[in-house]
């Protein structure tokens, strides 16, 4: 599975281009940053390149070309054509130095953000580029909300205002649809934590010691047995990169019961599609083997046995290499976790109700470390939070924020299609632009 930390952020991580930055920005220096001559050269080469043109290797230093190869970019460039048309020019320039700068690229059908770098010795090439971003152009929640409904498969859609009654929605279409929502589910485990701590029985700084049981993917999967890391650092990984290895240590940490125990409280209105609660490599090792195929039969009783069996006993090496390679969608109608966006809405009420003051409130920081828009959209807003999840078929993704006028407000929009892999970058740009026109002016 892989899981949406930003709006194009995570998504676009795993294409080269946007991830890649070879070099490190010089210090700002003191003063308003003003592009070098040099740099707005180069500046100019960028939309050519983004359209199939211009020199590839004459632009970009030798050390991004041997990291992201042409092809690598084409690719890259083909994915954001499909959803934001031909790029058209660099529409504004934000200097952090005379060397670097955040950009907003013009394309047909949206904007894209952008941060590049150029290197201050001899030939002044390209040396980081990284695509952050993209904003669709639809000038209505309503419009955002057509256009998802356009979508393939299905979609749901819900936008609300937070009193201290609850969530009163202002948006509402497919709200209370269920869906398969990918890692959204770790607000759940965000939120046991949160209530571990806010009781004193956990400490943001307490360790956990690792103890060598097999993880999946992650920051700490090839830890060596013992490594001591605190509550918040593993919390932070699961939260603002999604980090699978982190989120399974945490949930064996906090306990399967007592995550599970939480699905109510936190405004899961059918908790029987989160249980038994899953844990990433508990995903993957069934859909990675035929084991999977038997799980929608299952009542909860032998799905629990399933999983304290032979689950537990099937070694990493024994999932399917292939798993998601193809891009197919696995299972996503009867594995996964399932919960709809009106659900998504009562999670981050609770989250936010429950971070307002004392220890608790640390975690407020972690929804925003990555808010899951653009600059442009996150400016709008006092706070602003997210959590979101996708698989091949799967994208689901929820803000939380607080309006400048110190109002809060919810909202969250899923798609599933268990025919085809979704757009995710066509979904993100939508989902941004609607961060955008949510905020009230």
């Amino acid at each position: 599975m892989r899981s949406v930390s930003g709006i194009i952020l995570a998504l676009i991580a795993a294409t080269p281009v946007a991830a890649q930055t070879t070099a490190t920005a010089p210090p700002t220096a003191s003063g308003p940053a003003q592009p070098s001559p040099e740099f707005r050269q180069r500046l100019e080469e960028i939309v050519p390149l983004l359209n199939g043109g211009g020199e590839y290797s004459a632009t970009f230093a030798p050390a991004f070309v041997a990291a992201v190869p042409k092809a690598a970019f084409d690719g890259f460039n083909t994915q954001f054509a499909t959803t934001g048309g031909k790029a058209l020019r660099i529409k504004s320039v934000m200097p952090v130095t005379p060397w670097s700068a955040n950009i907003v690229i013009a394309y047909e059908r949206g904007d894209a953000t952008a941060q590049i770098i150029v290197d201050p010795q001899g030939t002044h090439q390209v040396t980081g580029l990284r695509i952050t971003g993209m904003s669709a152009r639809e000038a209505s929640l309503s419009e955002i909300d057509a256009q998802l409904a356009k979508l393939p498969g299905r979609t749901g859609f819900a936008l609300a205002r937070l009193d201290t009654t609850g969530p009163r929605l202002l948006t509402a279409r497919g709200s209370d649809a269920t869906f398969a929502i990918g890692s959204e589910f770790k607000l759940v485990i965000l939120a046991e934590l949160i209530r571990q701590i806010e009781s004193g029985a956990r400490h943001w700084t307490d360790t956990i010691s690792l103890d060598g049981r097999p993880l999946p993917g992650g920051a700490y999967t090839a830890a060596a047995l013992g490594t001591a890391i605190s509550l918040y650092d593993v919390a932070e990984k699961m939260i603002s990169v999604s980090d699978n290895s982190a989120t399974d240590i945490l949930l064996r940490t906090l306990g399967r019961d007592k995550v599970e125990a939480m699905l109510k409280v936190v405004g899961i209105r059918d908790p029987k599609g989160m249980q038994p609660f899953l844990g990433p490599l508990e995903v993957f090792k069934l859909k990675g083997s035929p084991l999977g195929a038997r799980w929608g039969a299952l009542d909860i009783k032998a799905r629990r046995a399933l999983l304290d069996g032979e689950i537990a006993a099937m070694p990493n090496d024994a999932i399917d290499k292939k798993l998601f390679v193809d891009g197919k969608p696995v299972l996503i109608e009867t594995l996964e976790w399932y919960a709809s966006p009106a659900d998504m809405i009562r999670v981050m009420d609770w989250l936010r109700r429950h971070t307002e003051t004392g220890p608790a409130a640390r975690a407020r920081a972690l929804l925003a470390k990555n808010p899951g828009a653009g600059a442009d959209a996150s400016a709008r807003w006092a706070y602003l939070g997210y959590k979101g999840g996708s698989e091949p078929g799967v994208i689901a993704m929820t803000f939380l924020g607080q309006a400048k006028d110190g109002n809060w407000y919810a909202m969250s929009a899923s798609w599933n299609d268990p025919t085809a892999a979704v757009d995710d970058l066509r979904f993100s740009s939508l989902m941004s632009r609607a961060v955008e026109l949510a905020a009230p002016q």
